[in-house]
Parts: structure tokens; sequence; C-alpha cells
């Protein structure tokens, strides 16, 4: 799957801006952003729902918007919101999902009994959807979304609204069927989610600000993150955050995490020096020491440099 320049506007508002992309078959490819970031407005163009007001995109060989026709039969759509029938039981959704995504009638009983086995609905299959858990339904709408064995996946922000034991299984499903030669992209603005994707997109009012594997992104920001073990972390947050060079201060426990900016890693000791001085001057004793990356640091990164180029743009 690729776009070029994908771009959507309403009006004034610039929703997508020149996004390109380039999706990896049989892996998990993730959207990370926080809400009104672009990320679904991003998947209904790529499949066809929506119109973009510019750009090329093309799915499994078909050009969208123009083919989404010849696409819809390969692909599988499942959104945050729990969308199937309340009042059927599980069977009953498979099988009527069965029907509207034109699985012939003599393979609709072996494909859904191998969907009831694989999603361990073996003894709920004649439970009503709407009496399951937030955990369970989700697990019966990704049975739903690949009753017809898409080759292509979306997923938008699947797991929002379940916990963490069901999240985690839930993920066990998505790689099964990356293993099995499906092609999914996952919208998300957890960081857990998106530590698991083979490769993740970051998204920051609609534009694309940074592009690789959460390893390869985690390690760009080596040397501009630092651990802050002080006093009294709330005082020494106060005195951090306004120091030149920092683009992030975040409590985590007892200690503090510190993102410098860019510019800052040529010279590591340079900015341990000037968040010892402004501990020392907020009257805080406290330890400096680089860490690792993590993901969370590179959406920081990736969205308040952004901010920083753009008001050095501007002034």
């Amino acid at each position: 799957m690729h776009a070029r320049g994908l771009t959507k506007r309403f009006g004034k508002l610039v929703a997508v801006d020149d996004v390109d992309l380039d999706v990896p078959a049989r892996r998990v490819y993730g959207f990370l952003g926080p809400n009104g970031s672009g990320k679904s407005t991003t998947i209904r163009m790529l499949c066809g729902l929506l119109t973009p007001s510019g750009g090329e995109i093309e799915v499994l060989g078909l050009r969208m918007p123009e083919q989404a026709d010849a696409l819809r039969a390969r692909i599988g759509y499942m959104t945050q919101r729990f969308s199937l029938f309340e009042d059927l039981t599980v069977r009953e959704n498979l099988e009527f999902l069965a029907a509207i995504q034109g699985v012939p009638r003599r393979r609709t009983k072996a494909r859904v009994d191998q969907l009831v086995e694989q999603y361990h609905f073996a003894d709920r299959q004649r439970q009503l959807a709407g009496t399951m858990s937030g955990g369970q339904k989700q697990r019966l709408a990704l049975a739903c979304a690949v009753i017809h064995e898409p080759e292509l996946l979306f997923l938008d922000e699947p797991t929002s609204a379940v916990d963490p034991e069901s999240r985690r299984d839930f993920w066990e499903k998505l790689f099964e069927l990356a293993d099995a030669g499906t092609t999914l992209l996952v919208s998300t603005h957890l960081m857990d989610e998106a530590e698991r994707c083979h490769r993740l997109a970051i998204l920051d009012r609609g534009a694309l600000v940074a592009d690789g594997t959460p390893h390869e992104l985690a390690a760009r920001l080596r040397g501009r993150t630092f651990l802050v073990d002080a006093d009294d972390p709330r005082r020494a947050h106060a005195a951090l955050s306004g120091v030149a060079g920092v683009l992030g201060v975040a409590q985590v426990g007892t200690v503090l995490r510190v993102l410098a900016a860019q510019a800052e890693a040529d010279d590591g000791d340079a900015i341990r020096q000037r968040l010892g001085d402004a501990l020392a001057r907020a009257g805080q004793r406290g330890e400096v020491t680089e860490a690792e990356p993590n993901l969370e640091d590179v959406f920081v990164a990736a969205t308040r440099d952004g901010d920083r180029r753009g008001q050095a743009h501007a002034a």
C-alpha cells in the first residue's frame, strides 16, 4: 500500500497534510497520534470511503478512490465502537457478516466453526452479543471483520475501551493474522499498543512527523533523554521545565524524565550541567543520568521538535 502527497481539506481545515506512506505487506503498521491528528481521516481515504483533496493512493494494486468497489471485497474494517448486532448471538453475527461479505454458503459453516474455535467462543456461540464483556465484544468484532479472509485489515483505535489483559489477547490475534499473510493498519493513541507494531507512523495535526520501527525511532533520540532523581520531584519539575533546550519533563514515580531538543544531543555534558544548575538554584539536590529513549519520548520529540521548527520559521 502506497500514498503520495495525501491531503484532505474540510473547508479551511487541513485534516491530512501532504502525507507519504509505504505500508509493508504481512506486517502490523501503526498510526500513532492524539485525537484530531488525522488518523481516522487517513484510514478512510486509504480504504476508499473518503475522497482525498489531493495526492495518489494505491492499495493492493488498485487506485483509490476510483477502484474502491473492487477493493471492498479484499479488505476488512474495524472501528473502536462495537458496531455488530447486540440482539443476535455470537454465531448469528458471524453468519450474518459472512452473508454480507459474500462468503459462499457452502463455505460459511466451516468458516464460522473455524472462527468460533480460533477466537475462543466455543462455549459462548449461543450467547447474545449485547451481554458480553468489552473484551469479548472486541474479539467478536475482529472475528467478523476477517470472516471473508481479507488481504488487508484496517483497525481504527480498536482497543481503546478494553482492559489491558483483553488488549494483550487481542494483539496476539493481530499477530496471528499477520503471520498468516494479512497486512494490518492500526490507528492508536496508546503508547503500549504502538510499541507492538512492526512499523509506526506518527501523525501530528495532519502531518507525518516520524516513520520507522519503534526501535529505530527510539534509537534516533539517544543522548536526548535523562532521568533526574531529586529530593522533591514537584519542585524539581518546575525548575527544569523552564531550562533552555528542554522539550519536556514528565514525572514517572519518584523520578523525572527529561527530553532535550535535538540541538542539545551534540553536547550531553552541557545539558546535564544546565539541568544540575537549575536544580541547585531551586535548592534541590539531584542526580542527572542519561536514559534509554522510549516511545513516549519519540512522540514528544516528533511533535515538539515540529513546534520549534515552526516557531523558528515564523520568526
